[in-house]
């Protein structure tokens, strides 16, 4: 039988196990996560950081970017680490 008369493949999650879409969905949602984190860490460190847009970074707004990018990530470490201790 050729790939072109094969029947198509069966609806996503119909015939998954309950444990692999659980997986697929935590995957689709770490992901989902990532990406908002990324876009509100770049908002914020840019409003915060960059006063003059140009084609290069001055050695003031790199270093505020990276004290920026430090901080937020932290405080997101230490709000999720308080987070996960209550659910326990």
């Amino acid at each position: 039988m050729d790939s072109y008369s094969s029947s198509p493949p069966p609806p996503m999650g119909a015939s998954a196990s309950p444990e692999a879409l659980m997986e697929q969905i935590q995957a689709e949602l770490a992901t989902a996560y990532a990406k908002e984190f990324i876009e509100t860490l770049r908002e914020k460190c840019f409003d915060k950081c960059i006063t003059k847009p140009g084609s290069s970074l001055s050695s003031g707004e790199s270093s505020c970017i990276s004290r920026c990018v430090d901080r937020y990530m932290e405080a997101t470490g230490i709000i999720s680490r308080s987070l996960f201790s209550q659910q326990r």
